[in-house]
């Protein structure tokens, strides 16, 4: 039992790694579709590689979502418009026209009838009156009404009585028409000189008798668009779909789209289920196989630390739930999510190379139950490569937006190239798919959010943090300035070198320049004790013994980091505090300590620093950089030769005593380096290039 938690003990973090590795399977594994994946890949317009295909079922040639959008739009555009004819209207306004003759009529037998209804009874006026409207609502008076946005209309049907028959628009009058019809029919009646007397009784019992039935004309509406079939024909069991080498043209396309879509639809054999699933997490599992291997062999360091290994494997389930969750809304929307937002962020804690092999194994994932997946994987591929280039040192906030539109330009010249292979026209582009890429390169500036968030959350430090930290406004550096001027002149000068130095041997150059400036923080707690900052020409090392000498130098290393974590600095600067002197002796005093004290025995131990040693390219420049940078200003007389002496000596020795032994540097990058301080330090001290005599 106790081996076996000592083992545990001692493999907890391989332990850890494993279990994130198996979650984040499982995880992507569950978001799959549990669906059959087509096998083929066809391209309209070009050759069929594959043998002949032959049709293994039956299966519906469906209808394209153009097509669907034609016979859709056709439908709207000649939709059937429904009329109402109420026959109440017509018997309520000729009662009505009846009830005010009468009314009139008697107030006129009270005083005089007027001469031309002399001789005339109510009852035959009524009845004249009468016919003449009903001549005008049997014809219709229709109520103006607007179509919509459309405007636009195919059939009309009057609905009477339950029943619908086709009428013209133009059969009917309209209010205006109607009153110049009662007036002609008056005119044209033998007893037009009676009717006179009654015209604006019959012209006020005009009314709208038909009327447009929204609801009626929408109802049949949708039932013709849901009667309008998704399928074109049948393809037969048996019936050869395309032969190899042939070309694929429309037709054969429409089948063979038809053939992926049926075949990748929902699974209701439990058995073929199983086996789908078990290909989704070999599939799965060998990708992120291929991750972890890249990170033994290339990013040990990752695999080390389980908060980097976590924050690569949580951006990797986020992506593909992305991808997951915008296919829910159509394949169309996949245009809009961006996907490029993975390289950025990665690119902002880790190194390119990281950042896009991360990105393709993101992509492929989400590529295998995408739609034409070669389309998807080589737009993401494309998009994200230019994304980590663009965003490569980019510190300024002017320079994202410019970011943004370049990504939305790469997408639409990828799209329309590959839109022309396949279409081979302009014309059957769908256009408005470079809206959707507009959206993307502006929500990819997402990102830079998301980077300050995830940079809080893993405790990681991104450029733009370090950019930051670089100000020299900053007030840990502003303190430094002030009370120790000497040191911050040589941490300037040190941080241009070792910047230099980065930039010619490919590593992080502001990671070194912003560690380069706070190395030597230690120093301001008693800056009087350092050569740099003494102006008076009192030394007060004069009152220490050689070994309280070497102790106060060695502790501006603790001060550093005491000062460092009081104000919150990285671990990752913190880091070039510890390292830049590795564990190095303090060789002025030691010196001094054995020549006047030569029978003694020296405890070396307290004139060496603590360490560590340098563990990376860029704290093993830093002290390269500090060692030369600091002995150069004791040079009496600088010229080539004694430069060129001075950086060989003093890098050899750090190399001879071990100090770059657990850097990732190379013998040639230190020769790199030396060429670097050398020409550099020449330039401070304004050394002329001695030339052989002609």
């Amino acid at each position: 039992m106790n081996k076996l938690l000592l083992f545990l003990q001692n493999k907890q973090l391989q332990i850890a790694s494993v279990f994130m590795l198996v979650v984040s399977i499982a995880f992507v594994v569950y978001l799959y579709p549990r669906e059959a994946k087509f096998k083929y890949e066809f391209t309209k317009g070009k050759p069929w590689l594959y043998e002949d295909l032959v049709a293994r079922f039956d299966f519906p040639i469906l209808k394209t979502e153009s097509e669907l959008k034609e016979e859709k739009r056709a439908l709207l555009e000649n939709r059937t418009l429904f009329l109402v004819k109420r026959n109440d209207v017509e018997e309520q306004n000729i009662q009505s026209f009846q009830s005010q003759l009468k009314s009139n009529w008697l107030e006129w037998e009270q005083d005089t009838l007027p001469p031309a209804l002399q001789g005339l009874n109510l009852e035959g006026l009524q009845k004249t009156g009468s016919k003449i409207l009903r001549q005008l609502y049997k014809q219709g008076i229709l109520k103006p009404f607007e179509l919509g946005e459309e405007g636009v209309y195919g059939d009309v049907m009057l609905n009477e009585g339950n029943i619908s028959k086709p009428v013209g628009l133009s059969n009917f009058l309209s209010i205006n028409e109607a009153g110049k019809l009662l007036m002609e029919r008056i005119e044209e009646h033998p007893r037009r000189e009676a009717l006179s007397n009654i015209k604006s009784l019959l012209i006020n019992n005009l009314g709208y008798n038909v009327f447009y039935n929204p609801t009626l004309t929408e109802k049949y509406f949708k039932e013709e668009l849901n009667n309008i079939l998704p399928v074109k024909s049948m393809v037969q069991r048996g019936e050869l779909i395309i032969i190899k080498g042939s070309l694929v043209d429309d037709e054969k396309y429409a089948k063979l789209d038809s053939l992926r879509q049926t075949y990748s639809g929902p699974l209701k054999n439990r058995a073929r289920l199983w086996f789908i699933l078990l290909g989704q997490i070999l599939i799965v599992t060998v990708l992120y196989m291929a991750l972890l291997f890249f990170l033994l062999q290339y990013r040990r360091q990752i695999m080390e630390d389980i908060s980097k290994l976590t924050f690569i494997l949580l951006n990797i389930a986020l992506i593909v739930l992305m991808g997951k969750f915008t296919l829910s809304f159509g394949l169309e929307y996949m245009y809009l999510a961006p996907f490029p937002i993975l390289p950025i962020i990665l690119r902002s804690f880790f190194d390119t190379r990281l950042a896009l092999f991360v990105h393709m194994i993101a992509i492929m994932l989400v590529g295998f139950f995408v739609p034409n997946s070669f389309e998807f994987i080589y737009l993401q591929f494309v998009a994200g490569t230019f994304a980590i280039i663009l965003v490569n040192n980019l510190y300024k906030r002017s320079q994202l937006f410019f970011t943004a539109s370049k990504i939305i330009a790469i997408y639409c010249v990828s799209y329309l190239s590959l839109a022309l292979i396949q279409e081979g026209t302009f014309e059957q582009i769908e256009w408005e798919n470079l809206g959707y890429f507009v959206g993307n390169g502006f929500l990819t500036l997402v990102s830079f959010p998301l980077i300050y968030f995830q940079e809080k959350l893993f405790g990681f430090v991104s450029d733009i943090s370090l950019l930051e930290l670089s100000d020299t406004n900053n007030p840990l550096l502003r303190e430094m300035a002030q009370k120790a001027p000497g040191t911050f002149q040589h941490s300037l000068q040190v941080a241009n070198l070792a910047e230099a130095a980065i930039l010619k041997i490919e590593g992080n150059a502001l990671l070194v320049r912003t560690g380069a400036l706070y190395h030597d923080i230690g120093k301001t707690t008693h800056p009087m004790y350092f050569i740099e900052n003494q102006h008076t020409g009192l030394n007060p090392h004069d009152e220490l013994s050689f070994e309280e000498s070497a102790q106060m130098i060695i502790g501006h290393v603790k001060e550093g980091i005491k000062m460092a974590k009081k104000h919150n600095l990285p671990d990752l600067l913190v880091d070039f505090i510890r390292t830049h002197h590795g564990t190095s002796t303090v060789m002025y005093f030691y010196r001094q300590f054995i020549k006047n004290f030569p029978e003694e025995e020296v405890d070396l131990e307290k004139f060496t620093y603590p360490g560590p040693k340098p563990f990376s390219k860029e704290t093993a420049a830093l002290m390269m950089a500090d060692s030369v940078e600091a002995a150069s200003r004791s040079l009496s007389k600088p010229d080539a030769q004694s430069i060129d002496k001075l950086v060989e000596n003093i890098i050899d020795h750090q190399m001879e005593s071990g100090q770059f032994e657990n850097a990732a540097i190379t013998l040639k990058e230190i020769k790199e380096i030396k060429k670097i301080f050398k020409k550099m330090l020449m330039n401070i001290y304004h050394v002329r290039i001695q030339y052989p005599d002609q």
